[in-house]
């Protein structure tokens, strides 16, 4: 299910400040989903301290699969997270596979570009991922 506002409250408590990166997924045949992930996106932007090495968002639809049932053209979100947000965008299908590897390729290398202005950034990510610590929020 869907986490309320009450459990995202306890995420924040939970060091945000130290997430290298946030992937929202919604469900591109439900826009209630599209409205949950907009209302944590305004969340985690009006939490942000404002320094350079904010971490990176990638907005992930869902369900890529099932194109004839999606609620709003897939150009109309892209364009609306990519310019509006200032976010990656990307679709994909856990059930078939489909983009899943270009999705975590898109994360690390967004993470690692922010990292190279930041080398400490680089050095915790990549200490993260040799422990598999590293946390997707």
């Amino acid at each position: 299910g869907v986490p309320n506002m009450q459990e995202w409250s306890d995420l924040k408590c939970h060091g945000l400040r130290n997430t290298n990166a946030y992937v929202l997924v919604y469900d591109i045949c439900s826009p209630e989903s599209f409205e949950y992930v907009k209302m944590i996106q305004q969340q985690i932007v009006e939490n942000r301290t404002g320094g350079t090495d904010e971490a990176p968002i990638i907005v992930v639809g869902n369900k890529r699969d099932q194109q004839k049932q999606r609620f709003t053209p897939r150009r109309t979100l892209s364009v609306l997270v990519k310019k509006s947000w200032k976010c990656g965008y990307l679709e994909c299908s856990a059930k078939y596979n489909w983009h899943i590897v270009l999705l975590f390729k898109e994360l690390l290398s967004s993470v690692l570009a922010r990292g190279c202005k930041h080398h400490h950034s680089t050095m915790r990510l990549q200490g993260a991922l040799h422990t598999t610590s590293c946390s997707l929020m």
